[in-house]
C-alpha cells in the first residue's frame, strides 16, 4: 500500500479518539474539531516520509503541544479581551460595564438520547467525563494518553515532554481522584 493510503488509514484510525482526547482538553466542539485537523495536517505535511510505527507517538505529541498551544492562544486572548472590555466606556452613565460581560461561554453539545438499555452505562460514562473534566491538564493528559490511548509509560513521557515518574505521579493522582469522584456520586469504581 504507497505511504498516503497507510498514512489516510492511520489518521481515519486515530481521529474519533484524537477528537475525544480534544474535547476532554478544551471542553469545546469547534475548538476540538480544529485541533484534531491541525494535528493531522501536521502530521501529514513533516512526518508522512517517516516509518509507519512512528506516527502514532508523533500524532501524540502534535496533539498534545496543539492542545498547550491551544491554552497559550487562549490565556492571552482572554487576557486582552478583558483589559479591553474594561477599558470601553459605559453606553449610559448609570451603566457599568462588567469585564466578565465580554466573555462567551459555550454550551456543550447536547448528547444523543441512548437506548434504554444503555441509561446506567452512559450515566457512569458522563459522570467520568465530568471527573475528567475537573482534573488539571496534566493528569488529565496522562490519563487519556495511558488509559485511553493505551500508550505505555516511556510513550507517554514522550508524548507529554515529561519523565515516567511524572507519567505515574500524574496517573496515580488521576485515578484516585477519578474514583473519589465517581464514590461522591454513588458509583462504586
Amino acid at each position: 500500500m504507497p505511504s498516503t493510503d497507510r498514512l489516510s488509514a492511520f489518521l481515519i484510525d486515530v481521529e474519533r479518539r484524537a477528537f475525544r482526547q480534544a474535547m476532554f482538553a478544551v471542553q469545546n466542539e469547534d475548538a476540538a474539531l480544529d485541533l484534531v485537523q491541525e494535528a493531522m495536517l501536521r502530521l501529514a505535511e513533516r512526518y508522512a516520509e517517516r516509518p509507519e510505527e512512528e506516527w502514532p507517538m508523533l500524532f501524540q505529541r502534535i496533539m498534545q503541544n496543539a492542545i498547550r498551544d491551544h491554552y497559550r492562544r487562549s490565556k492571552v486572548r482572554g487576557f486582552w479581551v478583558s483589559l479591553l472590555s474594561a477599558l470601553t466606556p459605559a453606553r449610559d452613565e448609570d451603566e457599568e460595564v462588567d469585564p466578565l460581560d465580554t466573555f462567551y461561554v459555550e454550551a456543550s453539545s447536547a448528547a444523543l438520547q441512548p437506548p434504554d438499555i444503555q441509561v446506567d452505562r452512559n450515566r457512569t460514562r458522563e459522570l467520568i467525563d465530568a471527573g475528567l473534566a475537573k482534573l488539571p491538564l496534566r493528569q488529565r493528559q496522562a490519563f487519556l494518553l495511558r488509559y485511553v490511548e493505551e500508550l505505555d509509560v516511556a510513550a507517554t513521557a514522550a508524548a507529554m515532554g515529561c519523565s515516567e515518574g511524572s507519567v505515574k505521579t500524574h496517573c496515580s493522582r488521576a485515578c484516585h481522584a477519578l474514583a473519589d469522584w465517581l464514590r461522591e456520586k454513588g458509583v462504586e469504581p
